[in-house]
């Protein structure tokens, strides 16, 4: 079940407070009590959270969300940071995409540059670009996950060691407050390492949800990475340290122009 924005900030409400109120919901987002109890509702039967009396609290032993449930959340959001990324890629040039929903927002966003080579372990990302008559691809090897289109494993990571790129364009499932970049999946971790390995300059695409997440696997840290593209100001401790590492951060709107 996609969620729609409203949901999604609820879910990370719950999972920073440890609990929601109906009533305490219904005046930060200025609906009705009814809209939020649906909402909560929703929410249950996706299995994400637990209903209460007056409120509700998030499921436990919940890790990562599915493929279509994530593909659905923060949706605009995505967009206006696939825009900014996309508009810092010039024609000409050569691009790694790895997994996620926001890097197939960026592939979208890509669809009108031209003269440009993309290599991805996402098959999302293969077939949006399928339609862009001046992008060449190049798919890697490895096992296919059905659940989201992903190829992980040895075979894959060992794929990206043939090539040096100008961009590489990655997402993560948490940003820890020290700017640790964190992931469910050791697998998917191995072949992004190996993917920004391979780069000029690498970019991280998240919305403001990351934050404050948690997730067991480390991929790498902010200050390895040549920008951030997010939808919200980063806390101001991680964002002094951006600043000192060197880590560029680009902060987009819904309504930011390509």
């Amino acid at each position: 079940m996609p969620l729609s924005l409203r949901q999604s900030e609820i879910l990370e409400i719950a999972r920073g407070e440890g609990r929601v109120f109906v009533e305490d919901l219904a005046q930060r987002f200025e609906v009705a009590l009814q809209t939020i109890r649906r909402d909560l509702a929703d929410l249950a039967d996706a299995g994400l959270i637990d209903r209460v009396h007056g409120g509700a609290v998030p499921r436990t032993g919940v890790t990562n969300l599915g493929y279509e449930q994530r593909r659905g959340m923060n949706e605009v959001a995505k967009a206006a940071i696939a825009r900014a990324c996309a508009a810092t890629i010039p024609d000409n040039s050569s691009i790694i995409l790895n997994l996620g929903t926001t890097t197939e927002a960026v592939a979208r966003e890509l669809m009108n540059h031209r003269n440009i080579t993309v290599v991805t372990n996402n098959m999302n990302v293969a077939n949006i670009l399928l339609a862009n008559p001046g992008c060449d691809i190049m798919v890697a090897g490895g096992a296919l996950r059905r659940s989201d289109g992903g190829l992980v494993g040895d075979l894959t990571s060992e794929f990206f060691g043939q090539f040096k790129v100008d961009f590489a364009v990655v997402g993560v499932s948490a940003i820890d407050p020290d700017g640790d970049l964190l992931d469910f999946d050791l697998a998917e971790v191995r072949v992004s390492r190996a993917i920004l390995k391979q780069a000029r300059r690498s970019y991280l695409v998240c919305d403001h949800s990351k934050f404050g997440r948690s997730a067991p696997a480390l991929l790498g840290s902010l200050a390895e990475i040549s920008g951030i593209f997010t939808d919200l100001p980063l806390p101001s401790p991680l964002s002094r340290r951006c600043a000192e590492w060197g880590t560029e951060v680009h902060v987009t709107a819904p309504g930011d122009p390509a």
